[in-house]
C-alpha cells in the first residue's frame, strides 16, 4: 500500500484531501484509481487507510476506513548535529538517518567545514534536503517527517547538545569511554544529541569546547568512520542498546 504525508488540517469528517506533488504522482505515475486504497499519515503520529474517492488536477479525494497510531518511531528522540560534508554526502547522510529513525538532523558549520553556502543556495539545498526525508520517511513508514534545520555554526550547536539528556561526540583519538559503556551508564533517556565532524574531524579546541559542555568524546571502536558512516552507527548503537532497533 502506497503512503503519503498529509496535513491535518486536510482531513475533514470522514475525508481526507491529499494536494501538491501528490498528486501528480498518485495519478501520473502509480496510475491509481477510484476504490484505490492508501495510507496517509499526518506527521504526528495518527494514520489512516483509506480508499481513493475521486481524482482530478488539483486534490485527491479520499475516504477514511480506518485510523490508528503509529508505532514506529523510537521512544527516544536523537538529533544529528552533522559537520557539513563535501559534495552530495548531505543527501545520503539524511536518507539513512531518517530510516534508521533519527528525529531531526541539524547541519552544523565548523572550523574544517569547506563547504560555502550563500543565501539562495541554502534555500535551494534545503527544500531538497527536506524533499529527501520525506521521502525517506514514506519509505521506511515513519511517523513523522524528520525536519532538517536550516545550518548553524559550532557555538551554536554547542549551545543545543548541551540541553540534552545525553550528548555525544564520536572522536579518533578518544580511547577510554566506548559508546556501550557510556550508555549502559545512563537512565531515563529521553533525547540524545550526536555531533559529527566534517571531513577532516574536529579542531582540536573543538573537542576541548564539547568536554567543557558536557558533550562527551566517544569511541565507536577500534576502526576510523567517513563522516557519511559515523552517524549512522552512532544513531544504530544508541536504537540497539536503549530504544527499539533490533526488536524490543
Amino acid at each position: 500500500m502506497h503512503k503519503f504525508f498529509i496535513d491535518e488540517k486536510n482531513v475533514k469528517d470522514d475525508s481526507i484531501f491529499i494536494y501538491g506533488e501528490d498528486v501528480n504522482h498518485i495519478a501520473k505515475v502509480l496510475r491509481l484509481k477510484n476504490l484505490d486504497d492508501v495510507l496517509l499519515s499526518d506527521g504526528k503520529g495518527n494514520e489512516y487507510i483509506c480508499s481513493i474517492d475521486s481524482i482530478d488536477k488539483k486534490s485527491v479525494k479520499c475516504i477514511i476506513k480506518d485510523k490508528f497510531k503509529n508505532i514506529t518511531e523510537p521512544d527516544i528522540k536523537i538529533t544529528l548535529y552533522q559537520g557539513l560534508p563535501k559534495a552530495q554526502k548531505m543527501d545520503l547522510i539524511i536518507q539513512k538517518s531518517v530510516e534508521i529513525g533519527v528525529f531531526k538532523i541539524q547541519p552544523v558549520i565548523t572550523e574544517r567545514t569547506v563547504v560555502k553556502i550563500d543565501g539562495k543556495d541554502i534555500n535551494l539545498k534545503l527544500e531538497r534536503w527536506n524533499k529527501i526525508s520525506s521521502e525517506a520517511a514514506k519509505q521506511s513508514n515513519r511517523g513523522i517527517i524528520p525536519k532538517v534545520a536550516k545550518p548553524i555554526l559550532f557555538k551554536e550547536a554547542l549551545k543545543e547538545l548541551c540541553t540534552m539528556d545525553l550528548s555525544v561526540v564520536p572522536y579518533e583519538n578518544e580511547k577510554d569511554n566506548g559508546l556501550k559503556k557510556i550508555l549502559s551508564k545512563k537512565t531515563g533517556i529521553k533525547n540524545v544529541g550526536i555531533f559529527i565532524g566534517p571531513e577532516g574531524g574536529f579542531a582540536d579546541e573543538e573537542i576541548k569546547a564539547c568536554i567543557e559542555k558536557n558533550v562527551i568524546p566517544v569511541t565507536l571502536g577500534p576502526r576510523i568512520l567517513r563522516t557519511e558512516t559515523a552517524g549512522f552507527v552512532t544513531s544504530s548503537i544508541i536504537l540497539y542498546e536503549i530504544s527499539d532497533m533490533g526488536g524490543k
